[in-house]
């Protein structure tokens, strides 16, 4: 069996920390290609290094340059910013990606993994609730598939 490979937007919160415990449970099954953060540049460089994540991206652009220091001599390439979230979700690497983003952050990513056609794992109910209809259209057309993951309790 050909493991999966999966981008993890929001790595470093309770639910891409979660995703990450599932890779070290059934590391046979699942490859980590990209990670994102929005600040918390030491826990993704952590995980960067552990995983040996291709393509680390933290989107508060200001902490750029320590996420960037702290890989030094590791094979993680550092993005910064959003644009480059958007970017790698959609390449030809990933297989599986894991929205959980917190709020409306997510969007913008999510939609662009839709619309390469990648599956969604959907961790962030702020994605339908601001965009539920938008979401589910691109889906639909894309023919990508949305199951919810780790949403009990959030109703």
């Amino acid at each position: 069996m050909q493991r999966k490979k999966i981008a993890i937007l929001g790595s470093t919160g309770s639910i891409g920390r979660q995703t990450l415990d599932v890779v070290r449970q059934h590391p046979d099954r699942f490859q980590v290609e990209v990670i994102t953060a929005g600040s918390n540049a030491a826990l993704l460089a952590e995980q960067a290094n552990e995983f040996a994540v291709p393509h680390a991206v933290i989107c508060d652009v200001s902490k750029y340059d320590t996420v960037r220091d702290a890989l030094i001599g590791n094979t993680t390439e550092v993005h910064a910013g959003i644009d480059a979230a958007c970017d790698l979700v959609t390449g030809k690497r990933v297989d599986i990606v894991v929205a959980s983003m917190v709020g409306f952050s997510g969007l913008r990513p999510t939609l662009a993994a839709i619309r390469a056609g990648k599956d969604i794992a959907l961790a962030n109910k702020e994605t339908l609730v601001a965009a539920g209809s938008l979401v589910m259209a691109e889906a639909r057309r894309h023919e990508g598939k949305i199951p919810p993951v780790g949403l009990e309790g959030q109703r």
